[in-house]
C-alpha cells in the first residue's frame, strides 16, 4: 500500500540500502522513484548489451522496474545486495526477450547478415588471440579451465549456458574459471 504522504527525497539525497529496501517493500513510489534514478541507466547498460536494440531495450527495463516493485517483498538482503538482485532480474528478462517470438520474428531477416558476421568475427578473433599471444597463454590452463575461458571470453557463452550446452555443473564452470584466472593473474604477472 502506497503512503498518503510520502516524504520528499531531493535527487542528491542518498538513501541507505536497508532504509531504501524497507521503504520499496511498503510500496513507497518515492523510493522507487529514487530506485529508477540512480540505478536504471547501469540495469539499462546490461539490458542493452544484451539485446542491441534501443527500443526493446527500454521496453525490457520498464518492465524489470515492474517486476522489481512487484517482486521486492521477496527480495532476501542475506542473498546478495539489491542491486545484484535487480540486475539478475533485468539481466533475465533481457535474455528471456532474446528467445520470445516477437525477437525471432524479426531476426529471420538478419540471419544471413548474422550468419556473414559471425564467420568474419570469428576469423577476426582467432587472427586477434593468436597476434596477441593469448593462445599460447591459454595452453599453460589444464585443458578443462581453458575450455571454460575459451568458451566464456572467446566464443561469449554466459556461465549459465556453457553449463548447459556441455553438461557441466554450473559450481565447476565457476570453479574452473575462478581457477584459471588465478593462474592467468600469476602468468601475466611473471611476463
Amino acid at each position: 500500500m502506497l503512503q498518503v504522504n510520502p516524504p520528499v527525497i531531493a535527487h542528491t539525497a542518498t538513501i541507505p540500502e536497508e532504509q531504501l529496501i524497507r521503504r520499496l517493500q511498503a510500496k513507497d513510489a518515492v523510493a522507487l522513484d529514487y530506485l529508477y534514478d540512480h540505478y536504471s541507466r547501469a540495469l539499462y547498460g546490461v539490458i542493452f548489451r544484451v539485446l542491441q536494440q534501443e527500443e526493446v531495450a527500454e521496453e525490457v527495463l520498464q518492465d524489470a522496474f515492474l517486476r522489481i516493485w512487484d517482486k521486492v517483498g521477496s527480495y532476501d538482503a542475506t542473498k546478495g545486495r539489491l542491486f545484484t538482485w535487480m540486475l539478475n532480474i533485468s539481466r533475465n528478462l533481457a535474455i528471456d526477450k532474446t528467445r520470445s517470438k516477437e525477437m525471432g520474428k524479426g531476426r529471420k531477416t538478419d540471419d544471413l547478415d548474422l550468419l556473414v558476421h559471425k564467420v568474419d568475427r570469428k576469423t577476426s578473433i582467432e587472427t586477434e588471440v593468436e597476434t596477441i599471444g593469448l593462445k599460447e597463454v591459454l595452453r599453460a590452463l589444464p585443458k578443462e579451465q581453458q575450455f571454460v575461458v575459451e568458451h566464456l571470453y572467446l566464443k561469449g557463452y554466459t556461465q549459465a549456458e556453457l553449463a548447459e550446452a556441455y553438461n557441466i555443473p554450473l559450481g565447476t564452470v565457476k570453479t574452473r574459471l575462478r581457477l584459471a584466472m588465478i593462474t592467468l593473474r600469476t602468468l601475466l604477472k611473471e611476463n
